[in-house]
């Protein structure tokens, strides 16, 4: 950027014109793009980053009303990835979007984290954040892990070489196959604090402004109105 776009000028005096740039010059993706990643991209669309890929296989539902910002009555049946890419270029049209509307997988997760800065986990599914935790090690790029439960959510900055998942889950092949959302469900006030807090660690990697010590899980409880950082 030549000079600071307008929209952007109440991000300067916290991030800067050098991080509003680095923001720009981002390429970042966000796998699943439901209650944490529509949030996400929205968030990061207005901060200013420059490119986004967001991935999701799923059509919204009825119950996805509750809590997923992109979900409405006329969006009912259209698939998220495009709902959220439709939502960003609305937001900024020179934000550069690429969604893909199937599911992360062995096959295509080289090619969807190829020449990509940092990778936002905003799945549903725990085998599969493991898998796009491996890819993201291998591609050697950090990955913000978020997951949210009825009142309480975790938000996390894994790097290529730091803990990761198996320090909150344990090792894979003992980890459940979903958390405790599958009970306790999902109310739109929980989720939208834990997106806004993923989409922040990585605005704030990639700016290069002050993160949370490393390896440390960010704990949210909102029945007593807490965040709690646990050292890994």
């Amino acid at each position: 950027m030549n000079e600071i776009p307008q929209r952007f000028e109440r991000n300067i005096g916290t991030l800067g014109k050098e991080g509003q740039q680095r923001l720009h010059d981002a390429r970042v993706a966000v796998i699943g793009a439901g209650g944490l990643g529509g949030t996400v991209c929205e968030i990061l669309a207005r901060a200013g980053v420059g490119f986004l890929r967001i991935v999701d296989f799923d059509d919204f539902v009825p119950s996805n009303l509750n809590r997923q910002i992109n979900a409405t009555i006329d969006t009912l049946g259209t698939n998220k990835a495009l709902a959220a890419a439709e939502r960003a270029r609305a937001i900024d049209p020179e934000v550069v979007v690429e969604a893909y509307a199937g599911r992360f997988d062995e096959k295509n997760a080289r090619d969807l984290l190829t020449d990509i800065d940092l990778v936002c986990d905003c799945l549903d599914s725990i085998p599969d954040r493991f898998l796009l935790e491996r890819k993201a090690r291998a591609a050697e790029i950090p990955m913000v892990h978020a997951a949210v439960a009825g009142l309480s959510g975790q938000v996390m900055m894994i790097t290529p070489e730091g803990k990761g998942l198996d320090a909150v889950y344990g090792p894979k092949a003992q980890s459940p196959e979903a958390g405790l959302e599958t009970t306790v469900g999902n109310i739109p006030s929980t989720v939208t604090m834990v997106a806004s807090l993923q989409a922040h660690l990585a605005i704030a990697h990639l700016a290069e402004t002050p993160l949370p010590p490393k390896n440390t899980l960010l704990r949210l409880d909102l029945s007593t109105c807490r965040l709690i950082p646990l050292e890994l």
